[in-house]
């Protein structure tokens, strides 16, 4: 993995965070919290949920290993594309044609009249999954090249598409405006189609595109292996991406039973810690995924464990220091990023503790990350999502016993124990050989100094902030 690869899917990440907080800024300001903004972001959740554990996750994880190892890739790649593209239409119809009970499953709570609200927003919204399939596929192509910067960068058209929305419709009925926005999902979705395909072009790979479909009934029986073994992964697959989601619904669930508020600190601190996670150990694992499997399909074992080695130290590092300030400036965090209006101070201490339990399994969950890249691109979906089982379960198991004497913060804390559990795990179907054999003294003794003095200046700047805020 070369670093510009990383730096490549960090900064456009960055933008594209960027781009969503402001996003999320002017439709707090233009919609509110109210049942208008309730009924967007349960529209907004089921193609987002889809895209999280289907397209982005579970296809890209499969697709890869089992394209790189095909001997007629430009078949396979449109076999197994609209094979699935079959699955998500006939899905999408289903949606349409019963908005109101699809309505009803994601937000049970809705009265009648709300779900009859909603219903034709939660429709539109989910032909985003459409087009972010298809993006998707042509991005797993681009990156197989070695092409980061299209799907990067690309993300951010969804925020632009609905900023524009916000800033055109903005003195219009709060209906109108997530109608425009629901519509803006969609046109945003298509506008990361069209700069794929556009990407596809420059590099000139529309070949694999027109190869397949041109040889997909001649070559069909010739990729009868290379799918079964997608076929064989992608379930297991779907269900790894899964866990976090679920663990996610649990720890809300949960978190109802509390005092009020809870569930908003959850929320706010895992926005801060999903931030480093996003930008380096996602970043790096994107990065390194097509190197690694590319590398281990030609059986090149050193130059898998190369880029393991230069991965592993600079995730050990970011991901170290990020630790260390998200814990100790927590407070500074959460004041300087939410406490206004009516985020009280009451309120920006209760995130802070539920943002340092967070951030204390970051570097877990980050490296966990980084070293199940090896067990999906060595076609081991399956254990990946035993392992992300495992883990799911010590999560439920400890938020219920942790919930009581610690409340939201024993949630967040059950979180990091799990990615421990994830963690060890992981290294262990891996082979802990490979984790002894990119440690050495050296380099251990330059990170343990690096992280003292790293330590010695949060330390300091967290005194400065003290005293100017």
């Amino acid at each position: 993995m070369k670093l510009r690869y990383f730096f490549t899917n960090s900064v456009g990440i960055l933008f594209s965070r960027v781009l969503g907080f402001m996003r999320d800024l002017l439709t707090a300001s233009t919609v509110g919290a109210n049942i208008y903004s309730d009924i967007f972001f349960v529209a907004f959740k089921l193609p987002n949920l889809f895209r999280r554990i289907f397209a982005e996750g579970a296809f890209m994880q499969t697709f890869l290993p089992s394209y790189a190892n095909s001997k007629h890739r430009s078949v396979f790649s449109i076999y197994t594309t609209m094979k699935l593209l079959g699955v998500i239409t006939i899905l999408t119809l289903i949606v349409v044609l019963f908005q109101n009970q699809a309505t009803k499953l994601l937000a049970f709570g809705f009265d009648e009249a709300t779900i009859k609200l909603a219903a034709p927003l939660v429709a539109i919204n989910f032909f985003y999954l459409f087009f972010i399939f298809l993006v998707t596929f042509l991005s797993a192509l681009l990156q197989y090249k070695n092409h980061f910067a299209t799907t990067a960068f690309s993300t951010a058209l969804l925020n632009i598409s609905m900023i524009a929305a916000l800033l055109l419709f903005a003195t219009e009925q709060k209906l109108t405006i997530v109608y425009a926005l629901s519509y803006a999902v969609v046109l945003g979705g298509f506008l990361q189609l069209i700069a794929h395909l556009l990407a596809i072009k420059v590099l000139n790979l529309c070949p694999i595109l027109v190869g397949g479909l041109k040889y997909l009934r001649q070559k069909s029986n010739a990729i009868k292996e290379d799918v079964k073994r997608f076929n064989k992964g992608f379930l297991p697959a779907i269900w790894g991406n899964s866990t976090a989601q679920i663990a996610a619904f649990v720890d809300t669930w949960l978190a109802s039973f509390l005092a009020s508020g809870a569930i908003s600190y959850l929320y706010y601190a895992n926005r801060v810690f999903q931030l480093p996670l996003a930008l380096f150990a996602i970043a790096a694992s994107i990065a390194l995924f097509p190197s690694i499997t590319k590398a281990l399909k030609n059986d090149e074992v050193e130059s898998a464990k190369r880029y393991l080695d230069k991965t592993f130290w600079l995730l050990l590092y970011l991901l170290s220091f990020s630790t260390l300030g998200g814990v100790i400036l927590s407070s500074e965090i959460v004041m300087l990023l939410f406490e206004r209006g009516s985020f009280s101070a009451q309120d920006s201490f209760q995130t802070a503790r539920v943002l340092q339990m967070y951030m204390v399994g970051l570097l877990f969950f980050g490296m966990a990350k980084l070293f199940s890249t090896i067990l999906y691109a060595t076609h081991r979906q399956g254990k990946a999502a035993k392992i992300a089982t495992i883990s799911l379960l010590a999560n439920i198991v400890l938020s219920i016993l942790l919930i009581i004497p610690f409340e939201a913060m024993g949630l967040a804390l059950a979180s990091s124990i799990s990615g421990v559990v994830l963690l060890w795990m992981t290294v262990k179907e891996v082979g802990f050989y490979k984790l002894l054999d990119i440690m050495s003294v050296k380099k251990i003794m330059v990170f343990i100094l690096s992280t003292a003095l790293f330590l010695g200046f949060v330390v300091l700047l967290k005194g400065i902030l003290n005293v100017y805020l």
